[in-house]
């Protein structure tokens, strides 16, 4: 029964959701993606790769942002002292190996006989610089600094020692410093050179270095011949072009002008399985989505009617029905892929009685109306949350839903407390521990926490920033996912389910859970 109704739904709001999905199956099949098709015509590339993403992030500096689409090319051409793997796992970098002398000393054993791009030697001092640039002037024009502040000083020991002096513990910093933001630059090239010089023109020592840019349009980097690791990268060149719309993308790779697309949209998913030489492949992410409320407001500033409305929204439905299988429902605001999911907590089942009782028990009026912001670039949460919509009338709840632009929304709504009773957020989670998360949204004070306070969540958000030991982080993880799972701060939906179109010419591509492709190991037949 509960299909039905949201497969009715569905129907009823067909005219929106093609609207917002340019991308639906059908509207980009140019005729040419049929299984039966015979010559690959990407073949003719040879031993070189073109890939497709959303997004120019127009500065190749590490220091200068967020993006993700950053890091899907950034990581071909810069290494930091820590990786991760694809596999998510911790391993050695431009640091053959590292010691926690005590929770405020952190010493690295830096790999010799690495060059950067430019022929300039990999050591010591060009770690110095890099971290003295990223917590200096230069750093604090852009928003990776915040990351690393509790680092104080990089100590030079010798050519290949470095010792990192912090100011306080910090039990993320290992993982941190895998991210994208730390990635070691060379010193003199980057003195030589104006900033906006650099931007444009990368130097790391990465398996591919950088050839040529031209903004909006493309990025094309060639093997690097001195790669520190034996016999990679595999491929000559690779070039990432930048391609915005769903439905471009999905024509270049149908057509063989592309070989691998990311961000395939979910109602392209079937077109791609479809088409001649090409795959789908899919992989979990830590990227979460929810509908967080502000406890400023009236009704939802109790923690009974956030329960109720918890109970109303069928997630397992939205999943199966919305997402098409593709996202993972989640019991609080972390994938399992995070450090600190509590994987004893089951998600609030669907159950329109219990909502119901608890709204009563609350003395919620029938017929009361909440606020929702949504962005309004986001087709498939229009679905959602149209499908919410339902949900929330079926207890009682009516829901208005304003919409407005993600800059507007993250920059100004929710910090200041104006994005209605509730919100779509979206949190990628890119540390893959949920203190990155976690005391962003629910420590006091917090930007993007505009009114959520209690005390002993904060008492445990510091007491797991208090210490490196993960044991005992891991056993304050699952008391404060208790304790937030009984709150309910927000209705948590699902974890989203990242998926790429490949050509069946490339070899060994993996598909990585947190959007930093790499491609050293990869080859094409």
């Amino acid at each position: 029964m509960r299909k039905n109704k949201i497969l009715l739904l569905l129907m009823l709001s067909v005219m929106l959701i093609l609207a917002a999905c340019g991308g639906k199956k059908g509207d980009s099949d140019s005729g040419e993606g049929s299984k039966s098709s015979g010559e690959n015509s990407a073949a003719k590339r040879g031993n070189s790769l073109v890939v497709a993403i959303p997004t120019d992030p127009q500065s190749w500096d590490p220091i200068d942002t967020f993006l993700l689409d950053w890091s899907s090319v950034g990581s071909s051409i810069f290494e930091g002292l820590v990786d991760r793997n694809l596999d998510l796992d911790l391993e050695p970098g431009l640091a053959e190996s590292w010691e926690y002398e005590d929770d405020l000393t952190l010493r690295f054993k830096l790999r010799e006989g690495v060059e950067f791009h430019n022929g300039e030697a990999f050591n010591a001092e060009a770690v110095k610089f890099t971290f003295d640039r990223l917590l200096g002037e230069e750093g604090a024009k852009g928003p990776q600094q915040s990351n690393y502040t509790s680092i104080e000083s990089v100590e030079v020991i010798n050519d290949y020692e470095v010792v990192f002096h912090l100011s306080s513990p910090d039990p993320v910093l290992l993982t941190k410093l895998a991210g994208y933001g730390a990635m070691i630059v060379p010193p003199n090239y980057v003195k030589e050179n104006t900033e906006e010089f650099f931007n444009d023109n990368p130097v790391g020592t990465g398996p591919f270095k950088f050839v040529d840019y031209k903004r909006d349009q493309f990025i094309t980097l060639e093997k690097n011949e001195n790669y520190w690791k034996e016999d990679l990268p595999k491929l000559d060149e690779v070039t990432f072009r930048f391609i915005p719309e769903a439905s471009t993308r999905l024509a270049e790779l149908q057509t063989g002008k592309i070989d691998i697309m990311k961000r395939v949209e979910i109602a392209q998913a079937d077109t791609v399985k479809d088409s001649a030489h090409i795959r789908l492949e899919e992989v979990g992410t830590p990227t979460v989505m929810s509908l967080r409320f502000d406890d400023g407001y009236d009704f939802v500033d109790n923690k009974l009617v956030r329960q109720a409305l918890n109970y109303a929204v069928d997630k397992e439905a939205i999943i199966d029905e919305i997402l098409d299988g593709y996202g993972k429902i989640i019991s609080t605001y972390q994938s399992d892929l995070s450090f600190g999911n509590n994987p004893d907590l089951e998600p609030y089942p669907y159950d329109p009685e219990k909502a119901k009782e608890l709204l009563k028990e609350a003395r919620v009026p029938e017929g009361t109306e909440l606020e929702l912001y949504t962005p309004g670039s986001d087709g498939t949460f229009k679905e959602i949350a149209q499908i919410i919509a339902f949900y929330f009338e079926e207890v009682g709840i009516k829901l208005s839903i304003k919409n407005a632009d993600s800059t507007t929304m993250n920059s100004d709504l929710i910090p200041q407390g104006k994005a209605g009773h509730m919100y779509r957020q979206g949190w990628g989670g890119w540390t893959l521990d949920f203190d990155n998360t976690a005391y962003l949204m629910y420590a006091e004070g917090e930007f993007w926490n505009p009114s959520f306070k209690d005390d002993k969540v904060q008492e445990l958000l510091e007491a797991e920033r208090s210490t490196v030991d993960q044991d005992e982080r891991e056993a304050i993880f699952k008391e404060l996912t208790e304790v937030l799972y009984e709150l309910a701060p927000e209705i948590n939906l699902y974890s989203e389910v990242a998926l790429y179109g490949v050509n069946d010419r490339v070899v060994d591509f993996q598909p990585p859970h947190e959007d930093r492709i790499r491609l050293e190991n990869v080859s094409v037949k």
